[in-house]
């Protein structure tokens, strides 16, 4: 992937840790962010995501990098039984646990502090699993990937949603002109916090996407993978089995 990319370039933490640092930071607005800066398109693709998903009966789903369980709450109102979201950032989790109370989903929805790259659950623990936005986050992609085979049922299916950068112009320029300048205007102005999504935007232009992250997820394991670019294909929805 090339040089790695942080939230703050003048920190001695490593990239797990800023990460958490920065999503501590930015839970109370990241909602409301989130909504504004893809004008509303995460909610079609989450959507998208969850019909693939429950397209394979899931019974137990976890969810990795959560966030503020957007997408675990989600898949709470589809026949599955058992939803576990997890994340690093406790400030993300407490916003979560929040919408699960006032959903009154605590019967179905865990939400659950952890570390992708070392998930504290037994060898296939889940029918699905599931990362919207978060993958690269990962400090150590491979490994943060082989944990979510691990934990997964054979037969069992991945989902991922990611950011990813239009193949065809304009649209490839008009994603640039947005991610570099854009963005971080939004982030500045509403979350006081322009380095984070900086960052947000030069990780989403640096990560794999495509064929070459479909070829990351074989590397892995993983087989029958698929992908569905989105709007142009600034996201992408990433299918694979174990």
């Amino acid at each position: 992937m090339g040089k790695e990319i942080l939230p703050y370039k003048d920190s001695d933490l490593n990239k797990k840790e800023q990460v958490r640092q920065m999503f501590d930071t930015i839970s109370g607005n990241y909602d409301g962010l989130n909504r504004l800066i893809t004008f509303g398109a995460d909610i079609r693709w989450r959507k998208r995501l969850i019909r693939r998903v429950s397209d394979r009966n899931p019974e137990t789903i976890l969810d990795i990098a959560t966030g503020t369980g957007d997408l675990a709450l989600a898949f709470a109102y589809t026949p599955a039984q058992k939803i576990v979201g997890l994340d690093l950032s406790p400030g993300m989790l407490e916003v979560g646990r929040k919408k699960v109370v006032k959903q009154d989903l605590g019967d179905k929805v865990q939400m659950v502090l952890g570390d992708s790259e070392a998930l504290d659950f037994p060898n296939g623990s889940f029918d699905a699993a599931t990362v919207a936005f978060g993958v690269r986050n990962f400090e150590n992609l491979e490994k943060g990937l082989s944990e979510i085979y691990r934990v997964l049922k054979p037969g069992g299916i991945l989902a991922i949603l990611e950011t990813s950068v239009p193949e065809k112009q304009p649209f490839r320029w008009g994603y640039h002109l947005y991610g570099r300048h854009v963005l971080p205007l939004f982030g500045k102005l509403f979350s006081r916090e322009g380095t984070a999504y900086s960052y947000l935007s030069e990780s989403a232009e640096a990560f794999p996407h495509g064929e070459q992250f479909n070829n990351i997820l074989g590397k892995i394991g993983f087989i029958g993978m698929k992908h569905e670019p989105q709007t142009f294909g600034v996201a992408t929805i990433y299918t694979a089995t174990k």
